[in-house]
């Protein structure tokens, strides 16, 4: 049950492609994805049913989403270079976390953290956010949880 809710969300995912942006179509799409992403590992621990097959189609089903999701906002959005530089960092920062656990560890790792969560959700709701707060303040927010998140992530790792 729980990889049918991930494939569900890798199907409406590619749905967005054909709503625009900010459209009531959209918003109702992106946001039962986003359930679906909420429920999924949910779904699966309470049915005893996780799998390593579940875990990659998740993580397929996000890079789907959030890919579809970049396609359809940048292009409607005007961001600052600053902003693009403040992201760059936050994913060197975390390819950087990445890449250390790995190499000690030999296997690759997400770190679920409170931090890492709250990260999410803002990423999440930033949609619906920046249709009522300005790009600008709503991005600053987000990315300086996001530091947070990975500085703190990186943390984890170096301690084990």
């Amino acid at each position: 049950m729980a990889n049918i809710i991930t494939g569900i969300r890798i199907v409406l995912s590619v749905s967005l492609l054909f709503f625009p942006a900010f459209s009531p179509a959209f918003f109702v799409l992106y946001i039962i994805a986003g359930i679906s992403d909420m429920i999924d590992g949910v779904v699966a621990r309470k049915t005893d049913t996780v799998s390593e097959f579940g875990a990659r189609l998740d993580t397929i089903a996000d890079m789907v989403f959030v890919a579809v999701c970049l396609i359809k906002l940048l292009p409607v959005l005007t961001v600052p270079v600053w902003l693009y530089i403040w992201i760059g960092i936050v994913a060197i920062i975390k390819v950087t976390n990445i890449v250390s656990w790995y190499r000690r560890q030999k296997e690759l790792i997400s770190v679920h953290s409170v931090i890492n969560k709250v990260t999410g959700g803002l990423l999440f709701l930033f949609p619906m956010m920046i249709t009522f707060i300005d790009l600008k303040i709503s991005a600053v927010i987000i990315c300086a949880v996001a530091t947070a998140a990975a500085v703190h992530e990186g943390c984890l790792i170096k301690t084990g």
